[in-house]
């Protein structure tokens, strides 16, 4: 049995969706997850997936046009090439990202973390996290381990309810009452 190669790529990390086409010239409507929301176009080339099937598109150009980017990709020139893209999911690679400040985190790098409390409880594991109106949200769910099998939807608030996240150790502690 031989090990699989180690890859040399970056993490890549999604930053929105390819979702509809827009008009008979070829531009595409892009739901971003970035903030704000035309931030993806901060980034020249993406990397679109769908499935198994993946391709790199160079960005012309675009513009918010509501909750929705409606953006202009090179070689891309009718409304038939622009259908061929619907549903690929737009990435880049982790490294692209801009540096953050100390103790600012990237939505996915929270992603898969063990949450657990002040006395050492388990909650599970961060599964993705939610924007709402007031704060973000964490949804955790249920891992080996966990004290129970609720999934739960706690609170993104550093300093305030989150109390600590390292990296390092894939944890996040927080200041919770399991029985809340």
């Amino acid at each position: 049995m031989t090990a699989a190669p180690e890859s040399t790529e970056s993490p890549r990390v999604i930053l929105g969706k390819i979702v509809s086409v827009q008009g008979l010239r070829g531009a595409v409507k892009v739901y971003s997850h970035t903030d704000p929301l035309d931030n993806v176009l901060d980034y020249a080339e993406w990397t679109l997936t769908r499935g198994s099937e993946q391709r790199t598109v160079s960005v012309l150009g675009g513009r918010l046009q509501g909750r929705v980017l409606i953006v202009q990709l090179k070689g891309v020139n009718d409304r038939n090439q622009a259908e061929e893209l619907v549903d690929f999911e737009i990435s880049v690679e982790a490294e692209a990202l801009p540096e953050l400040e100390s103790g600012e985190f990237y939505w996915y790098q929270l992603e898969g973390l063990q949450v657990i409390n002040l006395e050492g409880q388990l909650f599970g594991k961060v599964d993705h996290l939610l924007e709402t109106g007031s704060n973000d949200v964490m949804v955790v769910k249920p891992c080996a381990g966990s004290i129970d099998q609720r999934e739960r939807l706690l609170p993104y608030l550093p300093g305030q309810f989150v109390l600590n996240i390292d990296l390092d150790a894939a944890v996040i502690q927080v200041d919770w009452d399991p029985e809340f």
